[in-house]
C-alpha cells in the first residue's frame, strides 16, 4: 500500500518553536516584524522540518501571487541569458519569483504560454516580443496586470516597453562599412523573426542611402555557425564580388568569418564582417569582429523595475525606453 508523505505545516513549525501560527505567519510575510530570537528559531524550525511554505492561501486571501512571468523565445540563445541576468538582479531582492517560459519564436505558442502564466496569477509579465496574436491581447487586457514587452521600440506597447531600435543600429553599422568603401555588401538572415526584419530594414535604408543594391541572403533557419559559413557562400555565388557582410547576429557572423578565412578571403582586406549584439564569441576571434553591442542586461534590469514600479501604482510618461547601442568596431571592418 502507497503511503502519501505528510508534509510538514505551519502549525508543525510553531510547536516546534513554541510559538503561534500567527507569528510564524507574519516571519513568512514579513521576517522584520517577528523579534530576532523568536525569528531565527523559525528558520532553523523550518530547516530541520523541511518546511515549504504554502502561497495559495496569501493568493487567495491578497489576489497576488508575488510571481511574475518572463517569456523567451528561447532558453539557449545568449542573448537572453543576459536578458534574465538583468531581470532577476531585481526580482530576487524585491522578493518576487520568476517563473520562465518560452515560445519558440511563435506567436501561437507565446499565446499558450500566457495563457498558462496568467492560470498561475502571476502579477505582472514580461514578453520578448511586440507582436502578438489577438486572443493574447484579449487574454491581458481581461487579466489586467503590468505588462513589460523588452528589446524593442513599439509604437504602440500594451503597457510599457524598454529596448532600442534595431533599424538605426543596424543603418549606422552598414554606413561605417559603405563609409570605408565597400559597394557589395550582403545581409544573412536567418529565423526571419521581427527583429531580423528590422535590422534588414536599416541595411536596406544605408543602401539606398548610398545607391547601392542590396544582396539579401534568407533562410528561416535558427542561428549557428555553421549556418553561417552555409549563408557566406550562398552570398559569394549570388554575389561573387562581394566585399561586405552584414550578419543580423554574431552566431552567423561569426561562422562568416571562419568561412571567409577558409576560402582563402582575408579579413578585412578583401571582405569586411559586422556582426549584431556583440556576444563573447566575437572577441574571441582573430580579427575581433566589428559588431552591435545591445545593452540586454540593463534592459532586462530597467524591465524589471519598471514592471515593479507598475505593480504598485506607479505611472510612467515614457511609455517606451530607448536604452539605445553601442558600435564594436572590432578589427573586421
Amino acid at each position: 500500500m502507497n503511503h502519501k508523505v505528510r508534509r510538514p505545516t505551519l502549525q508543525d513549525v510553531a510547536d516546534k518553536v513554541g510559538a503561534s501560527k500567527m507569528t510564524v505567519s507574519r516571519y513568512l510575510r514579513e521576517p522584520q516584524q517577528v523579534a530576532e530570537a523568536t525569528a531565527k528559531k523559525i528558520a532553523v524550525a523550518m530547516e530541520e522540518l523541511g518546511y515549504i511554505h504554502n502561497r495559495v492561501p496569501d493568493m487567495l486571501a491578497n489576489a497576488k501571487s508575488r510571481a511574475i512571468g518572463v517569456l523567451l523565445p528561447s532558453m539557449s540563445n545568449q542573448v537572453f541569458s543576459s536578458v534574465v541576468r538583468g531581470i532577476e538582479s531585481v526580482s530576487g531582492p524585491a522578493g518576487l519569483h520568476a517563473l520562465y517560459g518560452h515560445y519558440g519564436y511563435s506567436m501561437e505558442r507565446e499565446e499558450q504560454q500566457i495563457e498558462q502564466l496568467l492560470s498561475f496569477h502571476v502579477d505582472g509579465l514580461i514578453l520578448s516580443e511586440t507582436q502578438h496574436t489577438d486572443r493574447t491581447l484579449r487574454m491581458l487586457e481581461t487579466a489586467a496586470i503590468p505588462v513589460l514587452e523588452v528589446m524593442e521600440l513599439p509604437e504602440h506597447p500594451i503597457d510599457l516597453a524598454v529596448g532600442l531600435n534595431h533599424a538605426v543600429a543596424a543603418k549606422e553599422m552598414v554606413g561605417l562599412m559603405i563609409g570605408k568603401g565597400r559597394r557589395r555588401i550582403a545581409y544573412l538572415a536567418a529565423r526571419l523573426d521581427h527583429r531580423t526584419r528590422q535590422r534588414e530594414a536599416g541595411y536596406l535604408a544605408a543602401l539606398a542611402g548610398a545607391g547601392l543594391t542590396p544582396v539579401l541572403i534568407h533562410t528561416d533557419q535558427p542561428s549557428s555557425f555553421t549556418l553561417g559559413g552555409q549563408l557566406l557562400r550562398d552570398a559569394l555565388q549570388a554575389a561573387p564580388d562581394l566585399d561586405g557582410i552584414f550578419c543580423t547576429n554574431d552566431d552567423i557572423a561569426a561562422g562568416a568569418l571562419l568561412a571567409c578565412q577558409a576560402l582563402g578571403l582575408c579579413v578585412p582586406e578583401q571582405i569586411s564582417v559586422a556582426g549584431f549584439n556583440a556576444l563573447d564569441i566575437g572577441h574571441a576571434l582573430a580579427p575581433q569582429l566589428a559588431s552591435v553591442i545591445t545593452p540586454r542586461e540593463a534592459i532586462g534590469r530597467v524591465a524589471a523595475e519598471r514592471l515593479i514600479g507598475r505593480m504598485e501604482g506607479k505611472i510612467y510618461p515614457d511609455k517606451v525606453l530607448d536604452m539605445s547601442y553601442e558600435i564594436f568596431l572590432g578589427q573586421s571592418l
